[in-house]
């Protein structure tokens, strides 16, 4: 491994940063991963015999420096990030942060609509074609799409969701004519790159903030027309570690239909808070059998925790379903039950 950090591909500084951040930080990267990413990662990581501590502390400077531009960015854009980070940083390494991000932290299209209160935007845009809402929504936040996609009329909240699922890429023309006609003098602003949007995960994070009414018609409708989508979505909707959303009552009621040797399993590679809060809820005597339990049980496919920890997350979705058990969800006093 070369010891100038310039020198290292930007494959090389992702193996050495999950190197430095430990086998449990890494494993939550890779959950966020494609397959071939996580491929070609654990093939460097694998290849890189020793990193010297100059050389990590480099790569770590730079990533915080990375993320430390991002955040500016996002609460007020490049003149600001710059501002800021010169400050911080000084100018030449100010422009050297920013001009290493490239296309994907450049000012995103609508800039001005996320500064928009949401009850304002939607009397905006609600008379907007569905592919133009979906187009809008998929560049908010959670909260403000999510806001605005419970306030559409019930026909419109199933299609406007499907198009924001289905989107994938948006050609610059679109967008620039779409934000062109909500705000002309921002449009020299659009990044000229195609622009990744929307997809599976974006609507999921939008609709893991609406109300649960509108969650179940949006999904009621699209089971109906896209039963597959449908399907990838939900699987989305609510994952193990989301545990730590149900309060005690309820992961009692839900541990009550768990297999123990499934909890061990699904346990086995859950982090410490997830694990605390489940022992918290088992009688002492349980807690300690299933601790054991793992103890004894050595290590175990990864394949093997993940399938059991869906079975638990199936348990918790048929309860919620059946309004045995209440999930927290989004801002303020938001309930699911």
């Amino acid at each position: 491994m070369a010891s100038n950090n310039d020198s290292l591909s930007g494959l090389q500084k992702a193996a050495v940063l999950l190197i430095a951040l430990g086998p449990e930080m890494s494993s939550s990267v890779f959950k966020h991963l494609k397959e071939e990413e996580i491929e070609d990662l654990t093939l460097e990581i694998a290849n890189t015999r020793s990193v010297s501590p100059q050389v990590k502390e480099d790569v770590i400077n730079e990533f915080y420096e990375i993320c430390l531009a991002q955040q500016y960015i996002a609460e007020g854009g490049i003149g600001y990030a710059k501002e800021l980070l010169e400050k911080a940083l000084g100018a030449d390494k100010a422009l050297d942060v920013i001009g290493k991000l490239t296309a994907s932290l450049q000012v995103k299209p609508f800039e001005f609509v996320r500064k928009t209160d949401a009850s304002q935007l939607l009397s905006f845009i609600q008379d907007e074609h569905p592919q133009t809402i979906a187009l809008i929504l998929s560049y908010l936040s959670a909260t403000q799409a999510a806001l605005i996609l419970s306030s559409l009329p019930q026909e419109s909240q199933a299609d406007v969701a499907r198009r924001i699922a289905t989107m994938d890429r948006t050609s610059p023309d679109v967008i620039q004519e779409v934000e062109r006609v909500l705000e002309s003098k921002l449009a020299n602003l659009v990044n000229q790159d195609y622009t990744i949007i929307g997809g599976v995960d974006q609507v999921v994070e939008i609709l893991n903030s609406t109300d649960r009414g509108t969650e179940k018609h949006i999904m009621e409708i699209l089971e109906i027309e896209d039963p597959g989508l449908a399907d990838e979505i939900r699987k989305k909707m609510f994952v193990f570690e989301d545990v730590l959303l149900l309060d005690d009552r309820s992961i009692q009621r839900v541990l009550r239909d768990v297999d123990n040797s499934e909890l061990g399993l699904a346990l086995k590679g859950a982090n410490e808070e997830v694990q605390n809060v489940i022992f918290n809820n088992l009688s002492k005597r349980l807690a300690e059998m299933i601790k054991e339990d793992m103890e004894f049980m050595g290590p175990v496919r990864m394949k093997d925790v993940e399938e059991a920890q869906q079975k638990i997350v199936n348990i918790i979705r048929k309860l919620e379903d059946a309004g045995e058990i209440v999930i927290s969800r989004g801002g303020g006093d938001e309930i699911i039950v």
